[in-house]
């Protein structure tokens, strides 16, 4: 192999691992899922973080959404009641 094939060569492989995902980035779950409707089973995308975004995506396209059920984080806070003091009288 002649030397400036041997160079490309490296620098090819070095742009691929620059380039690919780290292993600690592949496993991010979301906890809403656009499942999409098809002739051969369909499809989903569990790339959401609200349900709104989800259904913004499936909006004029068909589909709907669903809870991620490999969601392992924590759950979205509920709003908290605020109690309010009675006057005294």
């Amino acid at each position: 192999m002649p030397f400036s094939k041997k160079i490309l060569a490296v620098a090819a492989v070095g742009a691929a691992i620059v380039v690919a995902p780290s292993s600690g980035r592949a496993n991010i779950e979301y906890p809403w899922c656009a499942v999409y409707g098809g002739d051969f089973g369909g499809a989903s995308n569990c790339g959401f973080t609200t349900w709104e975004q989800c259904m913004a995506t499936v909006s004029g396209i068909g589909g709907f959404c669903d809870r991620n059920q490999f969601y392992t984080g924590p759950e979205p806070a509920q709003p908290r009641r605020v109690k309010r003091k009675r006057p005294n009288g």
